[in-house]
């Protein structure tokens, strides 16, 4: 069995519908792919709080408010991944890459035209559904 690895994810919406993506660096797992931004939650911090960390940290952005969206798990071949989605309605600050990661506002329609990692399935699907 596996090791579940909790990662935070924040589908970041800003006020005329569009999407916050970024392009995962190369040398990490899924390297290369697009992803809503997060990370991992770390021991003694709620799901939340990781969210507001690694927003702060990847993106420059601090959130404001923020709804559940969904969980997922999903098994890779060398480990399985806890998605807790959630989608983020209010931030301050202006989103930019803090770790050179490119990142993009994309309408809900755009993300097919974007290699997502096979987990994040499931949260396009949603996204859209919401958005159409």
């Amino acid at each position: 069995m596996s090791k579940v690895v909790h990662v935070a994810v924040g589908v970041v919406t800003r006020g005329d519908g569009k999407i916050l993506i970024a392009r995962r660096p190369d040398h990490l797992h899924m390297g290369g792919r697009w992803e809503f931004p997060g990370g991992k939650v770390e021991a003694g911090e709620s799901v939340q709080e990781a969210l507001y960390r690694e927003l702060l940290e990847e993106v420059a952005i601090e959130v404001q408010e923020l709804q559940p969206l969904m969980e997922i798990r999903h098994d890779y071949p060398e480990k399985t991944v806890l998605l807790d989605t959630w989608q983020v309605t209010r931030f301050t600050g202006e989103a930019l890459g803090r770790e050179q990661q490119e990142i993009k506002w994309v309408s809900a329609g755009e993300l097919d035209n974007f290699h997502f990692p096979d987990a994040n399935q499931a949260i396009i699907e949603a996204v859209k559904g919401s958005f159409s």
